[in-house]
């Protein structure tokens, strides 16, 4: 008999006067899914996908969808700092952090920062945050004019958020080299089309982890989990799919 899954949507109390939302899904090797400026709701299709094999852990970063953001909690270390956090409450080892654009920014700070070894593997999708020489991030300004804002593009809120924790240069000048001590596999999903960051800065991100694997996702942009999801779905599964296999012997 299996134990009763969590509830689906509840807070928990990482630290003192902070209650992280928590969206739980699924049993089985833990992932931790960091989600970027639109939000957590942009990230559902990959947390219903995952929940199938997967424990899926997938946190409303503080600030986002009228959640509170504690004044300390003002950078992308502090955020990965937090969710190292979580994963020290909840006892999971063997996690795979999963971010996209700049959840997956906080997936790689949250990996370097990994002291106690809870993190095995980390998957980056259209990812910002190192530095990149003659790689421009271009942040994208809203939809243009002759289309209706997204369903699930960033409020003003959710910007402002993503503005303190990013810091007005939106990046880490210091980030790219520290690549160099992530010992765990990493796979690297890229946007062919992708306007916001390059094809081709997403290939010296992955290039700069000793085990990384770069796939380009053709016709996506800078979310190919909405543009290509089944293409995201495939290869997604085939890089935890050894591990699922293995974890059972």
């Amino acid at each position: 008999m299996t134990s009763p899954t969590p509830p689906a949507r509840h807070t928990v109390q990482v630290r003192a006067g902070l209650d992280l939302r928590l969206h739980e899904a699924g049993q089985g090797n833990p992932v931790l899914v960091l989600h970027g400026g639109p939000g957590p709701g942009s990230l559902s299709p990959l947390v219903g996908h995952l929940a199938a094999r997967h424990r899926v852990l997938a946190p409303t970063h503080p600030g986002w969808d009228g959640t509170a953001r504690p004044d300390d909690l003002d950078s992308v270390p502090a955020l990965a700092s937090l969710y190292l956090n979580l994963l020290d409450h909840l006892g999971l080892h063997d996690v795979t952090v999963i971010g996209t654009s700049f959840g997956g920014w906080v997936a790689a700070q949250t990996v370097l920062d990994d002291r106690a070894g809870r993190v095995s593997q980390l998957v980056l999708m259209d990812a910002i945050g190192p530095v990149v020489p003659g790689q421009q991030v271009t942040a994208p300004t809203g939809p243009p004019p002759q289309e209706p804002a997204p369903t699930g593009g960033p409020s003003p809120r959710s910007m402002a958020a993503l503005r303190t924790y990013a810091g007005p240069a939106m990046s880490d000048a210091g980030l790219l080299p520290r690549f160099s001590a992530v010992t765990c596999p990493v796979l690297v999903i890229w946007g062919g089309d992708d306007t916001v960051v390059t094809p081709d800065f997403g290939r010296a991100y992955a290039a700069a982890f000793p085990q990384a694997r770069f796939e380009l996702v053709e016709g996506a942009g800078h979310l190919p989990l909405r543009e290509k999801p089944e293409a995201v779905f495939a290869l997604l599964d085939s890089f935890l799919t050894p591990r699922d296999a293995t974890a059972h012997h």
